[in-house]
């Protein structure tokens, strides 16, 4: 290994030493340009009692990008991540943990909630952790023999993103132990330590690779895979926020085990999920979208990069439903009495942080004999249709899975199956509001943007203690329950904007995470095309709705800008640099965890703004056009900002001869803080709308009694404020929204973690 990588590495582990967890930057420690995960093959238990999930994950790879050029100069950037300093754990052999349900899950096999009460713990073990010499569960874990220094080794060394996790053993997987692997194989089995070795990856490496229509036989051999034995212990040592692994006389990536199983057990304080009880009092467990993502729950590679696919099992008791990031609607087996097992699987490549998973007391609520009413604006459903038969005859640009864009049926398919789950005690008002609305904006969003990029969809009322208005996965989306106090129009909204991330968030991902914008300013606007198409609304009405929404919106950035850090308002921090990663493939997000940016709504705002200005400026139908092309190019994938304004520009050229171009567009909007002069200029006219001096007027009379109630006897003043509440103008219908909303605009959150606001909300009401 070179003197010069010598020193990058030893660099790169001082960093991560100093990264403090309660400081601004969020350090993505995977080397993903060297090793790749393609799949994860999650097996858990989980206990209430203790409040810890613990159980195996089983890790397949591909070499990275730097390690897949052949020659020596590849080889040698793949060579070691060693870190002189690091301290490497010794393991004792290897012992083939035994797969016994009875003896893992007997933890989890209560009968009643007396055991799980808000609160109580398992006093026998208050940190949720084993030292290495304990026997967990049956698990063979790994032995605390004495340190061993790395004194100039050049063994390759894996890093994976983790943080408050207990990790008790890493062993390689024998998948040639598979009965019927053969067929993966070219050779016959060999007894060669290294061609056995080279056996294992190629067998890993020809099952990653299986062609998407084959996906069904994929995941039945990674599990069996996932269950072959262990056939030697991994050398392994955990820093403030990685696992790093070594194999003994192991240099490169390609050498490495391609299949790898770590046995480990999340922490009752770890970050990635929350422990608490449902409005019901019941207790529950859920990823609430922490800023460390799911590296608390399970250790991953978080990089946007490593988009990957994952299938998952989970054991509770019997009186628990698991709602997971999955493709399929499980449906539980039961293995004894009082436990049950849930399996979730996905084939589309995906960040690992897109991972979620809420586990409770779930009623599902369903729809009554009568079916909702399905409503769609001509104007938009006939338009997609034209351009959608087009655009289904090409092909897609992502790597290959069964992507629905190809698939006809699923293209023409205006509402895809949906359920909806809420603790018991909120099941009638969800069924009074939500069942109605999700068909009508699932709809909504067909016609505006076309085929839904996910096959089927989960709506679950999450417990108060979230901090946002709603969250948006994979196959699930997490909403408050204060959106059920707004009535139609706030759940409505609120329910658009999420469904909108379908399409722009997950589908299309941002390759840098620091560029937020090209998720939420996609969903921030098109929560309103989608809203006002479920409902229905009139050209006119749905544009003065969109300039009262426009105007409420600039005064809250107007005010954000005013009281927040410059660094903090640019959309792009990282400007040239963005998306570039260290030749590891580690990085650092720029303020990822910084506690005033989790309650900033700036790259929502000036990415809405954005986008709301292009429109105008090239004609609806022509944007959303574009819109269905930019869709159909590059879901799947990953993007950066450029990649959405180079292909506006090419596909619509006219506009390079008014002057605009990538390069303004950028310094305008994307690397400036403050208000986009642009903007400054459009902002004027928000306030001649005939719907915004209309609100105007009603905020002008609310205020007018309240000043003269003050001024009154306590007895008149209970007799204004009785008449006031009788007044239907100002307490039904949309208009009423649309006051509240204007009156209250700086207590209405705009999306995830504004904790201080979202209670301002429920109060408001």
């Amino acid at each position: 290994m070179t003197e010069n990588l010598q020193s990058r590495c030893l660099a790169n582990w001082n960093m991560e030493m100093k990264l403090d967890p309660a400081k601004d930057d969020l350090p993505l420690m995977a080397n993903t340009r060297h090793m790749l995960v393609k799949h994860y093959v999650l097996d858990l238990d989980v206990d209430f009692k203790s409040q810890v999930i613990e159980g195996t994950v089983v890790l397949f790879f591909e070499p990275g990008s730097r390690c897949k050029k052949g020659g020596s100069a590849g080889e040698g950037a793949c060579l070691s991540q060693s870190y002189e300093t690091c301290k490497i754990r010794a393991s004792e052999p290897c012992h083939s943990p035994v797969r016994n349900v009875s003896a893992r899950s007997s933890k989890t096999g209560y009968n009643d909630f007396a055991v799980c009460a808000k609160g109580e713990k398992d006093t026998s073990d208050k940190n949720g952790n084993h030292s290495n010499g304990e026997q967990a569960s049956g698990i063979s874990s790994s032995k605390n023999c004495c340190d061993i220094e790395n004194h100039g080794s050049e063994d390759f060394l894996l890093v994976l993103d983790c943080c408050d996790l207990s990790v008790l053993k890493v062993e390689e997987v024998d998948v040639a132990a598979v009965s019927g692997i053969e067929k993966f194989t070219r050779s016959a089995k060999l007894t060669d330590a290294e061609e056995l070795r080279n056996l294992r990856n190629q067998i890993v490496h020809e099952l990653v690779t299986l062609p998407a229509d084959h996906w069904r036989e994929q995941l039945y051999y990674y599990t069996r895979c996932s269950q072959a034995p262990g056939c030697g212990e991994l050398l392994f040592s955990t820093g403030p926020w990685s696992l790093m692994i070594r194999k003994a006389e192991v240099q490169a990536p390609r050498d490495f085990p391609h299949a790898i199983r770590i046995w480990y057990k999340t922490k009752p304080e770890g970050r990635s999920v929350t422990w608490t009880t449902d409005q019901s009092s019941r207790p529950c467990v859920y990823t609430m979208g922490s800023p460390i993502n799911n590296r608390a729950l399970f250790p991953c590679q978080e990089p946007p990069v490593a988009m990957s696919t994952w299938q998952t099992t989970v054991r509770t008791a019997s009186c628990f439903v698991v709602l997971m990031s999955g493709e399929n609607s499980a449906e539980p087996a039961q293995l004894q009495e009082g436990l049950l097992s849930w399996y979730y699987y996905v084939t589309m490549p995906m960040p690992a942080s897109t991972f979620t998973i809420a586990i409770g007391c779930w009623t599902e609520v369903k729809q009554e004999s009568h079916t909702a009413d399905v409503r769609t604006n001509n104007e938009f459903s006939s338009l997609f249709s034209r351009a959608d038969l087009r655009l289904i005859e090409g092909s897609c640009g992502h790597v290959a899975y069964p992507c629905r864009f190809q698939n006809p049926a699923a293209s023409s398919q205006l509402v895809i199956p949906h359920r909806v789950f809420a603790p018991w005690c909120l099941k009638d008002r969800c069924a009074e509001i939500l069942l109605e609305l999700i068909p009508q904006c699932l709809s909504a969003a067909h016609a505006t943007l076309g085929t839904h990029p996910f096959s089927r969809l989960d709506v679950l009322i999450v417990p108060s203690n979230f901090s946002s208005l709603g969250m948006a996965s994979p196959h699930i989306i997490f909403l408050s329950q204060s959106v059920l106090t707004g009535g139609s129009h706030l759940c409505g909204t609120r329910l658009c904007h999420e469904i909108a991330h379908a399409w722009f968030g997950l589908a299309i991902g941002a390759r840098d995470w620091t560029e937020e914008w090209i998720s939420e300013g996609f969903a921030t606007y098109l929560e309103d095309v989608f809203w006002a198409v479920a409902q229905q609304l009139p050209h006119d009405e749905a544009r003065e709705q969109q300039e009262l929404k426009a105007l409420l919106r600039w005064r809250r950035l107007r005010d954000e800008v005013q009281n927040s850090e410059e660094e903090l308002q640019v959309l792009r921090p990282n400007k040239e640099n963005t998306g570039e990663v260290s030749e590891s493939g580690t990085c650092i997000i720029k303020h990822g965890l910084n506690a005033e940016k989790v309650f900033m709504q700036v790259h929502y705002l000036k990415g809405y703004f954005l986008l709301q200005s292009l429109a105008k400026r090239i004609g609806e139908a022509t944007y959303f056009e574009f819109l269905r092309k930019f869709v159909q190019k590059f879901h799947g994938q990953l993007i950066l900002s450029q990649d959405f304004l180079y292909m506006l520009l090419e596909d619509i050229p006219e506009q390079k001869g008014y002057g605009l171009s990538v390069e303004n567009i950028i310094q305008a909007w994307l690397d400036t803080s403050g208000i986009p002069k642009p903007l400054l200029e459009e902002c004027q006219t928000w306030d001649q709308c005939r719907l915004v001096q209309q609100v105007n007027d009603e905020v002008t009379k609310w205020i007018q009694v309240n000043q003269r109630a003050r001024k009154r006897s306590k007895r008149k003043r209970r007799q204004d404020e009785v008449a006031f509440q009788k007044m239907p103008a100002y307490s039904t219908g949309k208009a009423s929204v649309l006051v509240w909303e204007y009156y209250n605009w700086p207590c209405w959150p705009a999306e995830c973690s504004k904790v201080g606001h979202k209670s301002k909300l429920a109060l408001s009401y």
